[in-house]
């Protein structure tokens, strides 16, 4: 029979990558902040976002290392392929996210960054042999998808442009680098600190970057704050908390829950920045969140199937 171990150690993750996608939906707001009060540009904000992530993981890093076990992780080249796509998917994704915002504003470009992610990451699975998600998967997808596409279509449609189209082709690519972050960030074992990697090596491949293209600071108070907030809430601690939750979470689940990301995102948009949006794009955002429910309710019901397979598999006599 399933244990409520088995249980435990499948759902406990969920409320971790919930939490993650939260702070990350207010990663879009916190950039419109910076960019109205200074003249830093999308390079400069996303190589703030990674060193400050990268200091404040370190030195919990260093504070915190005689509480863990002494027993390391031994590099292998297959490790260090993921932790090095995990820092250059993060260097692309915070650059190309920032890029887009400016362009397409708060809500358009979460949406479509966060909307095509689910996708990419479920068909990235399925290509380096993971297997297909399941049929009840699927069809979460396949609602967040729809209540994003209401979303997504009714936002752009009040503002069409070239500015929107850009926005879209930058979050398109913002989508692609967080895929590549959570495929090779799912396959990183226990006990090696895959964020601080991820963060200290997205961060040394922005300098150079930032550098060569004249990477500007600022001493406003207000800016300076919130770019503090952008390294530490959800860069740091939010990332920290993805990563552990996808020890347990599959990447094609942990993809649709942080769909909660543009919800989150967009509300935030309309609430202190005035990107209205439609009653019908509103329903869309019910969906995602609809979707994001289901999936909760039904990991507990998923661990059980999957444990009691486990154990019949164990009993049946071999030979």
């Amino acid at each position: 029979m399933p244990t409520p171990s088995t249980t435990s150690a499948v759902s406990r993750g969920f409320p971790l990558v919930v939490l993650a996608a939260l702070c990350w939906g207010t990663s879009g707001v916190s950039a419109r902040i910076v960019t109205d009060r200074t003249d830093l540009g999308p390079l400069d904000i996303a190589w703030h976002r990674m060193a400050v992530g990268a200091a404040v993981l370190l030195a919990g890093y260093l504070f915190t290392r005689h509480r863990r076990p002494s027993s390391a992780v031994p590099l292998t080249r297959p490790l260090a392929v993921r932790l090095g796509l995990v820092g250059a998917g993060l260097a692309a994704y915070q650059l190309a996210f920032f890029a887009a915002v400016e362009e397409a504003g708060v809500s358009v470009s979460t949406l479509v960054a966060l909307g095509l992610a689910p996708l990419l990451i479920a068909l990235g699975a399925a290509a380096l042999g993971h297997g297909r998600p399941d049929r009840a998967t699927l069809v979460t997808l396949a609602v967040a998808l729809v209540g994003l596409g209401l979303l997504v279509g009714l936002t752009a449609g009040a503002s069409a442009g070239t500015a929107v189209l850009l926005g879209a082709l930058l979050a398109s690519g913002s989508a692609l680098g967080y895929a590549v972050v959570t495929l090779a960030g799912g396959g990183v074992p226990a006990g090696v600190p895959v964020t601080l990697t991820g963060f200290v090596g997205g961060a040394l491949l922005l300098t150079p970057v930032a550098l060569a293209a004249g990477l500007r600071l600022t001493t406003e108070p207000v800016a300076l704050a919130t770019l503090l907030y952008l390294g530490v809430v959800p860069s740091a601690a939010a990332y920290a908390l993805f990563f552990r939750g996808l020890q347990t979470v599959p990447g094609a689940v942990a993809g649709i829950v942080t769909l909660l990301e543009p919800v989150t995102a967009t509300a935030l948009a309309t609430a202190f920045l005035g990107e209205r949006l439609p009653l019908g794009a509103l329903a869309g955002g019910l969906l995602v969140l609809a979707a994001v429910a289901g999936l909760y309710l039904r990991r507990p019901a998923v661990a059980e199937h999957e444990a009691l397979a486990e154990h019949e598999a164990v009993a049946e006599p071999h030979g």
